[in-house]
């Protein structure tokens, strides 16, 4: 599988349009926005949560799986409402219904698992194909009607008919009352068993088969919150070693946690940090060194972190500094007055690795997304309109200007649209097929067919 350059000819990946998920219209009603995008291990299903507390899950044309050249091609599989607005009447708060974060569990029979999460309430969500239905009981009639038991003089043996594809989507499990703040992160563990969910100031570890109780792993909270320095921001396991989670700050540090060590990870095994380049210190420092995502690679050997301005690299066996710094909008350090005025520079952008950890991507303003070619170095902005919005179209790349003369295909850096983001992005585990979220709109985009 190629990264962001095709390894047959050393060319890169020509990115091109393929589906378009959601209406393009300017009215954009806020429960429509999405707030999470995620695939599947095989990349087979795709599913969305929104603000409005639904999840979607989108499932590939098995048509485009083994044409030739494969597309990406996705259609509605399943619509489900996760979670309902709900009020804590003890502490007179509202709680949201948005879907924080999805996460798919490994696929042990036909079923499929998923986690979904608001800011308090975790949800194990089955989802299941039924095509068959049973005709022919004895003490009912089909259409349900319980039969007068004297009226019956033989015994039938019920059969099984084939029906119409129905998908069904049961809610398992809820993981609730665990949380004093708002989740942020939840995290599958290899083992398959437990899971991890994360809030401000704590971390808790659960187990997939019980509701009831969790485990805390990580507490900073201090003894007298006027002594608050940072919060949680991300957290996630290591996809292969069962024992290791990290979790970032709004610091800009990363903690490395061993569960061998002790049960409560408050003391980390490994702190990942940069020290800062006195030369770029101002009154938004702080602001922009929090870490708003951690991914570990697919490997396990490195990690990804994104803040404000950057995504770094950073290899397990180096907490000293990053190997790898990417920029991904340095053109607006001179615009953080405006952007912490109108709360832009609290926007929370994740970031994604490709499936064999060649490439990364992430999210800009005005619809833009980046990416970024580990080996080659080269990095390449996207937009994500409704211009490109044709089958086929190829993406053209799109660069910034800030100076007084701009060429003709830039945008000066003063006409951004800050209302549109790309905050949540996913990308194919084996092929070069991404999701970009915008807004209320899924763009599915893949190389070239």
């Amino acid at each position: 599988m190629a990264g962001l350059m095709s390894n047959a000819n050393s060319s890169e990946v020509q990115w091109c349009f393929s589906q378009v998920k959601g209406t393009l219209d300017d009215d954009v009603t806020e429960a429509d926005i999405i707030s999470c995008v995620e695939f599947n291990q095989d990349g087979d299903l795709l599913a969305t949560g929104d603000k409005g507390g639904r999840v979607v899950i989108f499932q590939r044309d098995p048509g485009s799986k083994v044409s030739t050249p494969k597309r990406g091609e996705y259609n509605v599989y399943s619509t489900f409402q996760s979670h309902e607005p709900e009020f804590d009447y003890l502490k007179s708060l509202e709680i949201e219904e948005k879907i924080n974060k999805i996460r798919w569990l490994k696929r042990k029979n036909p079923a499929h698992f998923l986690l979904s999460t608001n800011d308090k309430t975790i949800k194990l969500w089955k989802v299941s194909e039924r095509d068959k239905r049973a005709e022919g009981y004895n003490l009912k009639e089909d259409n349900g009607l319980l039969r007068d038991p004297s009226s019956i003089n033989s015994l039938r043996v019920p059969v099984l008919k084939p029906m119409e594809l129905m998908v069904e989507a049961s809610p398992r499990r809820i993981f609730a009352n665990a949380h004093t703040y708002h989740i942020n992160s939840i995290s599958v563990n290899s083992d398959g068993e437990t899971y991890l969910s994360a809030d401000d100031l704590r971390i808790n570890l659960w187990h997939m088969e019980i509701t009831d109780q969790s485990f805390n792993i990580v507490d900073i909270k201090p003894a007298n919150m006027e002594e608050l320095t940072e919060v949680i921001t991300a957290s996630e396991f290591h996809p292969r070693e069962c024992n290791l989670f990290v979790y970032s700050s709004s610091k800009g540090t990363i903690r490395l946690c061993d569960m061998r060590e002790a049960a409560l990870c408050d003391s980390h095994a490994k702190m990942f940090e940069e020290p800062e380049d006195p030369t770029n210190r101002s009154f938004f420092s702080e602001i922009i060194s929090s870490i708003s995502d951690v991914k570990f690679s697919n490997s396990g050997r490195y990690m990804i972190s994104r803040d404000y301005l950057s995504v770094k690299v950073w290899d397990l066996h180096m907490e000293t500094k990053p190997i790898e710094t990417y920029t991904v909008h340095e053109y607006l350090r001179s615009k953080l007055c405006s952007l912490y005025e109108n709360d832009c520079i609290f926007d929370k952008f994740e970031c994604c690795w490709n499936g064999n950890d060649t490439a990364i991507m992430t999210g800009s303003y005005n619809n833009f997304f980046r990416m970024f070619d580990r080996n080659s170095r080269k990095e390449v902005t996207y937009e994500a309109s409704r211009d490109i919005a044709k089958p086929k179209t190829l993406l053209k790349p799109r660069k910034v200007s800030t100076g007084a003369k701009r060429k003709k295909d830039e945008i000066h850096v003063d006409c951004l649209d800050f209302h549109k983001k790309i905050l949540h992005t996913a990308w194919h585990p084996d092929e070069n097929i991404i999701a970009v979220a915008a807004t209320n709109n899924l763009f599915l985009l893949q190389d070239k067919f």
